[in-house]
């Protein structure tokens, strides 16, 4: 696959297993799981053709690690940042003391007065790094980087998960918690 197939592929995926799964003519179990031999039917069937091997690739090369596999590799589902209903089944736990979110410039106004909201995801996405994070800002306009107090929100009954790829999750953020730079 070249790099453009792949992230063509990435991104049917996430529209797929995230937000709207009859785009390939699926449905998700609920945990999100999917089997993956109905994947690649339903892909093809909505006009965007899968092979299992570049299915493997893009699961194997996606720096997010946006997918994950069951233990026999016969379903496959998003790691997080659904809109569509699934309980990924993620224990709650202590996050880092600090943890980053990245957004554009533009947002901060709204940030600071109601805080990160989780929008049509189920969560609002932490990083424990900011290299991640303000490539996400960039995607949005001019990045800012936010520094979030994990630990004090944890410690004043917040409950966080994290995802298979590492991703922190919590329902919200108060701007109390959020350290503008």
């Amino acid at each position: 696959m070249t790099p453009d197939q792949t992230t063509r592929t990435s991104k049917f995926l996430s529209l797929v297993l995230r937000h709207q799964p009859d785009a390939a003519h699926v449905t998700l179990d609920p945990s999100g799981w999917v089997d993956v031999a109905n994947l690649l039917e339903g892909c093809a069937k909505g006009g965007c053709p899968i092979s299992r091997d570049d299915l493997n690739h893009v699961v194997a090369t996606n720096v997010k690690k946006r997918f994950e596999f069951n233990a026999d590799q016969t379903r496959i589902r998003a790691s997080q940042g659904h809109s569509v209903e699934v309980d990924l089944a993620y224990t709650p736990e202590s996050p880092p003391e600090l943890l980053y979110h990245g957004t554009a410039t533009r947002f901060l106004n709204s940030i600071r007065e109601k805080g990160l909201l989780k929008m049509q995801r189920h969560h609002v996405h932490l990083s424990a790094e900011t290299q991640v994070t303000q490539e996400v800002g960039a995607r949005h306009g001019r990045p800012a980087l936010l520094t979030i107090l994990g630990g004090q929100m944890h410690r004043e009954g917040h409950v966080f998960f994290r995802s298979t790829n590492g991703v922190w999750l919590v329902e919200h953020v108060p701007p109390q918690y959020i350290q503008f730079a």
